[in-house]
């Protein structure tokens, strides 16, 4: 078991004439460099800026907002309610296992960097590669939900000013592109981001508290408590209350998303195994918080479910929200609360996908990556890995101009792969054995081994019952064609990993082999500032 430790952490090879200078050391580079990487961006964010990242990103009550077509129609406000309840504690588990894994092997890698260390050394390389992939593939597939619910809420805040306005599939892509174009240009300025996503985090939250005052205090009537804590809606046509139950949870699933996205920020913070872990959980406190309150809130508001069913919007809470104020320019307002929080999360979202696309270029993970890997040496930030990544959701936005049902599908995988991504790891650290690992300031213990259990089971049970269709009767408008979704993802990972990633893909031996270099390196650059 102890050459196991000894095969997981590179050991500090420096005479005792070298320990007086190495208290003077960069520790955060030193740490990195025995990982094999070099300090290629600058610490410029806090704790406060990279909880600003998470909790912009996962943005609970954001995603209620956005989701809740699904939700209302497969369990209402009881699946709303208590499926954030259930939810919550899920990602308790989630945050505890990612954050006991972050503080052990803080590195902007994340997930891939983390299966590339614990898995057995035959199949570390695969094992990482594959979740690389998936990790990335799942935070595109994000930005392009988040892109299309911001897209969504402003053409519905039209539609809702001009009535005799019809929403075409059109009009929502030339929305979606122009969302994400404008959030593009946030994320190519490093030394703007931390205030950047610290203002975002701000915007979320006033908005959230203006929301939570201004429906119910304009509400003309209540809904009494027996509708917000024990009405059951059923419009999915599946005879089974359960099954729709299940099929709604992915609206509450979405509102806990994107968990990984504080750990790729790993490199961009100071003592990143202690302040990861805890923007880790902060997003999963904050999210409960915000998400809970607000839909008890929104739920005690309503004036009418069926016509949250029907509205001409697409956007159920803008309908909510002019069914309690009365009044198109009030609700319009509050949408656009809404639509500015979107835009704080989408950019929040392009930083996370940026940073996994960069930190897997560095291992040669993706095709062209001497150029993906490249940092900006003005900017402070990897603009080819950014700029990549966005046209890429650019160009997976207009396949809602084909089909809004495959699009959706899109969306669901993009929860499930995620989960996946965290799986792989926390498999091979089960295997590996938890004890036999050296652990970070952030550890769990018992806590900790059920949590990993946890997450595994409900990755299971997520990978099978997503991908049930939301509705019944199945038709080709309405199926959900996530198991397509996971089936071209499987495809362009194996063409990928045969055709160049099994040769090129830096793996578990050669990054150790970098790792002494990088060390030496580290140690001869400090001591000669010291000198």
């Amino acid at each position: 078991m102890a050459d196991e430790k000894n095969d997981i952490t590179v050991e500090r090879s420096v005479s005792d004439d070298n320990m007086a200078d190495l208290k003077s050391l960069d520790t955060d580079a030193l740490k990195l460099a025995e990982m094999g990487y070099q300090q290629d961006l600058k610490r410029n964010f806090s704790v406060w800026s990279v909880l600003g990242i998470g909790f912009s990103l996962t943005n609970s009550w954001w995603g209620i907002s956005a989701a809740l077509v699904t939700g209302i129609n497969s369990g209402g406000p009881v699946l709303i309610i208590y499926g954030l309840i259930l939810m919550c504690l899920i990602s308790i588990c989630v945050g505890i296992s990612l954050s006991e894994l972050a503080s052990a092997f803080p590195n902007a890698g994340g997930q891939y960097f983390w299966a590339n260390e614990l898995a057995p050394r035959k199949y570390a390389n695969f094992a990482s590669y594959l979740t690389g992939w998936v990790a990335w593939a799942g935070s595109i597939f994000t930005s392009a939900s988040v892109a299309l619910g911001t897209a969504s809420a402003a053409v519905g805040c039209y539609q809702l000013a001009h009535p005799d306005f019809v929403i075409l599939p059109w009009h929502l892509v030339v929305a979606y592109q122009v969302i994400n174009a404008f959030a593009f240009i946030f994320n190519c300025y490093g030394r703007i981001l931390p205030t950047v996503a610290t203002v975002a985090l701000y915007t979320s939250l006033i908005s959230f508290f203006v929301t939570l005052i201004v429906v119910p205090a304009r509400a003309p009537t209540h809904q009494d408590a027996v509708f917000v804590f024990a009405n059951f809606v059923n419009n999915t046509g599946w005879a089974s209350n359960g099954i729709a139950f299940i099929v709604g949870l992915i609206n509450t699933n979405y509102a806990f998303a994107c968990l990984d996205c504080a750990t790729h920020m790993a490199e961009e913070v100071h003592r990143p195994e202690k302040m990861i872990p805890i923007a880790i959980m902060g997003t999963v406190a904050i999210g409960f918080v915000t998400a809970w309150f607000y839909s008890v809130s929104m739920f005690f508001s309503m004036q009418s479910l069926e016509d949250l069913f029907s509205t001409l919007t697409g956007v159920p809470i803008l309908q909510l929200y002019y069914q309690a104020l009365s009044n198109t320019a009030g609700a319009i307002f509050l949408e656009t609360m809404i639509i500015a929080t979107g835009v704080g999360c989408l950019i929040a979202s392009h930083t996370w996908q940026s940073r996994l696309c960069w930190s897997f270029a560095r291992d040669r993970g993706v095709p062209f990556a001497g150029f993906l890997s490249h940092v900006h040496p003005k900017l402070d930030v990897p603009v080819q890995a950014h700029f990549v990544s966005c046209v890429i959701v650019g160009i997976l936005g207009c396949l809602y101009l084909g089909s809004y049902t495959a699009f959706n599908s899109m969306v669901t995988g993009c929860i499930v792969l995620l989960y996946i991504s965290y799986a792989i790891p926390v498999t091979c650290l089960l295997i590996r054995g938890r004890d036999n690992i050296v652990h970070g300031p952030f550890w769990m213990g018992p806590i900790g081994l059920f949590s990993n259990y946890v997450l595994l089971i409900w990755t299971l049970f997520t990978f099978i019952m997503y991908s049930f269709p939301s509705v019944q009767p199945v038709l080709p408008n309405n199926m959900n064609y996530v198991s397509a979704v996971y089936g071209v993802v499987a495809f362009i990972i194996a063409v990928d990993w045969f055709a160049r990633g099994r040769k090129h893909y830096r793996g578990q031996a050669a990054r150790h082999e970098d790792a002494t270099l990088l060390r030496e390196q580290e140690v001869v650059r400090e001591h000669d500032v010291v000198r």
